[in-house]
């Protein structure tokens, strides 16, 4: 989008780009859709930022986000070993995203893959005792550089979340269980 594109030199000059392309939406009559616009503008450029951050603190680690994602899950599950097929599901990505983040995981010696005991048509990726030390430092780093400094007050993440999540859920990312 346009805001997005000019916001470096906006940046410079002191100018908030997506207020503007806000104002110029609106005269250019598209009034009704101005605040959708500048919402998604401003969903994007915040992603764009907080993954440059999150990227630096785990570039020094060999590590990408997505690759640390992977690590995580194996990190939180039971016995260290997961499918590439539920890497996938949980993750929400296409099973040629996990491939690729388990190769480069498997060539730095943080995961192996092993056959899985029941179903030869899957293969398990379990985390190695290297992969565990690279998950605690990156995660110790992302704590105290990222997730607890984001310039928002607590009441202010919470409102954050809940609002992409009634996002994420019309969109069909999840459906809220209701109560029985």
């Amino acid at each position: 989008m346009w805001a997005v594109a000019q916001e470096q030199r906006g940046a410079e000059r002191g100018l908030d780009t997506i207020a503007e392309a806000t104002r110029l939406w609106r005269e250019h009559g598209w009034s009704d859709a101005a605040a959708g616009m500048a919402a998604v503008t401003s969903l994007m450029r915040a992603q764009q930022l907080v993954l440059a951050r999150v990227e630096s603190v785990l570039r020094p680690l060999g590590i990408t986000f997505a690759r640390y994602e992977v690590l995580m899950l194996l990190v939180f599950s039971q016995r260290g070993t997961l499918p590439m097929s539920v890497i996938g599901s949980r993750l929400q990505v296409h099973p040629t995203s996990v491939t690729n983040a388990v190769d480069r995981l498997q060539g730095a010696g943080l995961v192996e893959r092993l056959p899985h005991p029941t179903d030869r048509r899957a293969t398990l990726v379990a985390i190695t005792d290297e992969g565990r030390t690279v998950a605690d430092k990156a995660t110790a780093a992302l704590n105290s550089e990222v997730f607890g400094r984001l310039g928002l007050a607590e009441k202010d993440l919470d409102a954050l979340v809940g609002i992409l999540s009634r996002l994420r859920e019309d969109a069909g990312d999840f459906a809220t269980r209701k109560p029985r």
